[in-house]
């Protein structure tokens, strides 16, 4: 079994050689299964796919160097065109059977994959979000963001009679047959909205568990502003009443 990583960069020099080690560097063996006749241990191949969404800063450089590396699969858009669409791209070069979104920053903790393959390896859900809201160790975000993010998580309970905690997550985790499932078109912030309407939507339950995050300051390079809660709560709305 494979897990394909996807890895959306935008202008992350500081920060992509870092993180492209800790999601390279992670064990992917999971304990699965209760008892001592059941219990064992399953391994999970690695495929890291980058999408380079045109950065300007010198990240690119850095990700050629990376090109030849047997578990890296690296592409380039010539322009920017939103963490969507670099999604989209990378999920039609993956050939993974389970796939996880991996921001280029350092604010999610490759350490949690396991936890997260857990409950798909055991067959309990096949799409499994990591929810900073659940309990984790968390660095404190700032207060506007978390407020934004749980108005924005509750419209999404409430629209899809879901109990999510955290829907604007970027630790998504999905079997390869959800992912052929999908029909994406947001290709920027309204991502996250579209994949979690298109999945609740289909029928799949969303399986939480807690992760750490370390958030980053807007001087650090945070990117997502107040702005984007527009845009997010359209595509909730959209997606609600879409025919797909």
């Amino acid at each position: 079994m494979k897990l394909s990583i996807i890895v959306p960069v935008y202008n992350e020099i500081q920060t992509i050689e870092e993180i492209l080690r800790r999601v390279r560097s992670v064990k992917l063996d999971v304990m699965v299964g209760y008892g001592d006749l059941d219990a064992h241990v399953v391994h999970l191949e690695r495929e890291v796919v980058i999408v380079d969404d045109g950065s300007v800063d010198g990240t690119r450089d850095v990700l050629r160097r990376y090109a030849d590396e047997p578990d890296v699969v690296v592409h380039f858009h010539a322009q920017n065109k939103g963490k969507g669409g670099a999604v989209q791209t990378a999920l039609q070069h993956a050939t993974g059977d389970v796939f996880i979104i991996q921001d280029a920053d350092l604010e999610y903790d490759p350490r949690d994959y396991p936890a997260l393959l857990q409950p798909i390896l055991e067959g309990r859900s096949q799409v499994v979000y990591g929810s900073r809201f659940r309990g984790g160790p968390t660095k404190a975000m700032l207060f506007w963001h978390a407020v934004g993010n749980r108005f924005l998580t509750l419209v999404t309970n409430l629209l899809y009679d879901s109990i999510l905690t955290d829907m604007e997550t970027c630790y998504k985790m999905f079997t390869r047959q959800v992912a052929e499932q999908l029909r994406l078109t947001e290709p920027g912030w309204g991502f996250d909205p579209e994949i979690t309407a298109q999945i609740m939507r289909r029928g799949h339950r969303i399986y939480e568990v807690p992760i750490s995050y370390t958030g980053r300051e807007f001087v650090e390079g945070k990117k997502i502003s107040w702005r984007d809660a527009f845009t997010v709560l359209w595509t909730l709305i959209r997606c609600r009443f879409q025919r797909f």
